[in-house]
């Protein structure tokens, strides 16, 4: 069985971070191994949530590992809170990558033209060098904006994607894919490009007119375990942004009208069914 390292908070209740990879990555077929870097009541969508950090703890978690001689096929980073963290997730990257090992980063830090109140532009700088480590980045244009210096639009034509992308690909990425790419009316998807073949990666959907929080951790959740589980760039994007509008469309049918996550726990027998349609 494959194995895959997620590297993000848990937040105790909320459906996000860790308490969606956990169950996601592990429904697909691939175990999943957590570093948790915080630990918080609620997501920070709450008020008065608490946190604990975990910083550290990090390295006496993975020098144990060290000594168990534990492998990763992939390693996976999403929220991470500090300056420190960052470094220490491009140790963990030394320690435990290698040729055989993907390197997949989320750079989860800002949306909607604005970095989260607890970021800055030298954070933002941080994990521009950190993304430059990762086989695999998918940003949001707000966050590739952030790492780029590039001016943020609400509206975007095919051309400035493409600057977007030419720009991120100089951080040293392999493969840079941007999330919630809509290139007509109605429709979202991803844009992405691989820089050692300069091949295109393009999927587009109907785009489902809701928020929720934690949308993102589930798309490149799914992701990561599709590509684990050996499917192609391409097909690991399109599960991945369909299960994603699937799951919304679920949460919107709710009656009870949850706001603080999606219903993924109700599709998860969709998106295994959906998976099998690609490994069986």
């Amino acid at each position: 069985m494959k194995r895959v390292l997620t590297i993000q908070d848990i937040s105790c209740l909320g459906k996000c971070s860790v308490t969606v990879a956990l169950p996601i990555i592990s429904a697909m077929g691939v175990e999943t191994v957590i570093l948790p870097t915080a630990v918080l009541s609620t997501h920070t969508m709450f008020k008065d949530f608490t946190v604990k950090d975990l910083t550290d703890q990090l390295i006496p978690i993975t020098d144990h590992w060290k000594k168990e001689n534990v492998k990763f096929d992939a390693i996976y980073t999403g929220y991470l809170g500090s300056a420190e963290e960052i470094e220490i997730a491009k140790k963990i990257f030394e320690e435990f990558g290698g040729e055989d090992t993907l390197i997949f980063i989320d750079p989860v830090m800002a949306d909607n033209g604005k970095l989260y109140p607890a970021f800055d532009l030298e954070y933002a700088k941080l994990n521009a060098g950190l993304c430059g480590k990762a086989d695999i980045i998918v940003p949001n244009v707000t966050e590739a904006c952030f790492m780029t210096d590039t001016e943020y639009r609400e509206e975007y034509d095919e051309a400035y994607v493409l600057e977007l992308l030419d720009k991120l690909s100089k951080l040293g990425a392999k493969k840079v894919v941007l999330t919630g790419i809509g290139l007509s009316e109605g429709k979202t998807g991803v844009y992405g490009l691989d820089t050692v073949t300069g091949e295109k990666i393009i999927y587009q959907n109907d785009r489902v007119d809701a928020s929720y929080h934690g949308t993102g951790d589930i798309f490149a959740s799914v992701a990561v375990g599709a590509i684990t589980r050996g499917l192609s760039l391409e097909d690991a994007f399109k599960l991945a942004a369909d299960y994603t509008a699937d799951t919304i469309k679920a949460t919107l049918d709710n009656p009870a009208e949850p706001w603080y996550g999606v219903d993924f726990e109700a599709t998860i027998p969709e998106l295994v069914n959906n998976l099998s349609k690609y490994t069986d």
